[in-house]
């Protein structure tokens, strides 16, 4: 039995969908013979708030919706990354992303030393004597910061994702850009002509060492000589690399290392120009970090600068919209609302500018949950969340789902796109 998709409440969602005829409804102009409707994807960051992302991706299957091209970062980047592999285009996914995720336990993932992850449920849910312990344990973690710049390497995580993905058949990204090619054939709904797309895959990161936002598996030629023997969990772990929590994804021997490229070449024949805008001498080493420090949510993946689309890119936030603003008078809330202004800035910006988007995102408002006693009731970095609040996690984006999609016209967002 799994616990997420066979709880009652998630049944009862389910019977929404169809009693909602939401089914039935348009959401795209390309389908296929079966009549699945297809939207590109864009998943936000939000370390274990992830698990609503899989709470809203299984809804949108069950109104006969499928995904084509991904994108996401961190928390999303999982959830991407997953999706891409675990089943060809146009086949349900999210029920084999729930079942990795009902299998594991989650703080396994937090793989550091015993006496940190011990400490660290104890920080996170303030429990008798937290500092204290935290005082006690301030050498080990100053040492382990010192030493490698974060308390988990992050390797378990690296192997789960590689665990599920070779049980798929993919072994590396020759594997996964294969899989990504098995289509359906595509149709116009309204012209009925058969359509030829290429299905995208966008994962996020910060590369701090030459300070550029990076795009795997785009600019996977700059870091890696021999890209597609790579597995594709080496991305995840780039992507999601919370910093001081995990270690950074460090990469070494990297192509052409001590080269300058030639400015007098056009940026098309200089990849780091090209792609990152870099002029410097190559690194010979380079350190990924979360690549929510700049685009946690980078909606602007599958963006065309004009015209209509034939298909709509959905987007998933777990977070809310700036509806209030941060109190900065004390050292947490100063340094929480410089670190959320980094995330957040470069996407409210695109935003700003490209306004019907708004029309496509589904915020599932995972952050701002409170209990009876008016705290957070997740909080992003509980690894050890118990069970039930995982489930409740998985049900609030479905629920945010099925408003989502009740509110959504298709034709009102291809009218605001008549340019």
């Amino acid at each position: 039995m799994n616990p997420f998709t066979e709880h009652p409440r998630t049944v009862e969602l389910v019977n929404q969908v169809n009693n909602k005829k939401l089914d039935r409804k348009v959401y795209s102009d390309i389908v296929d013979h079966a009549g699945n409707q297809y939207v590109d994807l864009v998943q936000e960051g939000g370390g274990m708030l992830g698990i609503a992302l899989a709470g809203y991706t299984y809804i949108l299957e069950k109104a006969g919706i499928r995904f084509f091209s991904l994108a996401g970062t961190s928390a999303g980047a999982i959830n991407t990354i997953m999706m891409a592999g675990l089943a060809p285009v146009g086949q349900p996914v999210s029920g084999k992303v729930l079942e990795m995720l009902s299998s594991k336990k989650l703080f396994d993932l937090v793989d550091g030393n015993a006496c940190l992850k011990r400490l660290i449920p104890n920080i996170l849910n303030k429990k008798r004597f937290w500092r204290t312990r935290l005082a006690l344990h301030l050498p080990l973690l100053a040492y382990t910061m010192w030493k490698h710049l974060g308390i988990n390497p992050g390797k378990t995580f690296e192997a789960w994702i590689d665990e599920h993905l070779l049980a798929a058949g993919i072994q590396n990204m020759a594997d996964l850009q294969e899989c990504r090619k098995k289509l359906p054939e595509l149709i116009d709904r309204v012209t009925g002509k058969t359509l030829q797309r290429q299905a995208g895959l966008k994962v996020i990161t910060s590369e701090i060492t030459t300070r550029s936002k990076v795009c795997f598996p785009e600019m996977t030629g700059l870091y890696w000589a021999q890209a597609d023997l790579l597995k594709p969990s080496v991305f995840v772990r780039a992507s999601m690399s919370v910093p001081f929590f995990f270690r950074p994804l460090v990469v070494k021997d990297i192509p052409r290392a001590g080269q300058t490229e030639d400015k007098k070449l056009p940026k098309e024949k200089s990849p780091w120009r090209k792609h990152t805008g870099y002029r410097g001498k190559i690194p010979g080493t380079v350190r990924f970090v979360d690549g929510g420090m700049l685009s946690n949510f980078p909606i602007n993946a599958f963006h065309l600068a004009s015209g209509q689309p034939k298909k709509p890119t959905f987007g998933a936030r777990l977070s809310t919209w700036r509806e209030q603003y941060a109190d900065t008078g004390n050292l947490f809330g100063f340094s929480g609302a410089m670190i959320s202004t980094m995330r957040q800035l470069h996407d409210y910006d695109f935003l700003l500018r490209h306004p019907d988007y708004k029309q496509l995102i589904c915020s599932i408002d995972a952050d701002a949950k409170k209990d009876i006693d008016g705290q957070s009731m997740f909080f992003w970095l509980d690894f050890n969340m118990p069970q039930d609040k995982q489930l409740a996690l998985f049900q609030l984006g479905a629920r945010r789902a099925i408003d989502f999609l009740e509110g959504f016209s298709w034709e009102k967002y291809k009218a605001s796109r008549k340019i």
